[in-house]
């Protein structure tokens, strides 16, 4: 059941912001999506790539580990502190931004850089104003120590804490 939640969830969500929004907005330009594969629609495959490993390693890590998924309302069970999370707090929302920012790159697409932009803020907005709270309240002392000890956005040292 928890592999069908969390597939179900990563359509939803990322397939949602990272796919389906994206390929609206590119679509409603005439012409081809991607008119000439130059050196920058090739670059632009890596963080499209990378961004998607990201995502689905944190989609793992959420259900191996904490017993739970990516959404609100089927969160972790467990405090996930384990893979990339030991070096970042939000690696999930920068795997996101990472294929957002590749794709706006891949479709030359000032919208969809503007529409990335507007992503990192409400993201970052969500994790201060949400997560970060429901959290504190769910984890208490232990979400204390592991948010003292890892930054929020630019990964750092892995945690060691348990």
């Amino acid at each position: 059941m928890l592999l069908l939640r969390s597939v179900f969830f990563t359509i939803l969500l990322p397939g949602t912001v990272a796919g389906l929004i994206p390929y609206n907005i590119v679509s409603r330009r005439a012409g081809e999506p991607v008119a000439h594969w130059g050196p920058a629609q090739y670059a632009a495959l890596v963080p499209i790539a990378v961004g998607a490993a990201i995502l689905l390693r944190c989609i793992w890590e959420f259900a191996r580990q904490g017993r739970g998924t990516l959404a609100p309302v089927d969160p972790p069970r467990h405090l996930v502190v384990t893979g990339l999370y030991r070096h970042v707090r939000n690696p999930m929302y920068l795997g996101v931004l990472l294929v957002l920012l590749g794709e706006s790159t891949l479709f030359s697409s000032l919208t969809l850089l503007k529409y990335a932009a507007g992503f990192a803020l409400i993201a970052h907005l969500f994790v201060l104003l949400y997560e970060e709270p429901a959290l504190r309240a769910r984890f208490g002392d232990s979400y204390e120590r592991y948010r003292q000890s890892v930054r929020r956005w630019i990964p750092g040292r892995p945690y060691s804490g348990s």
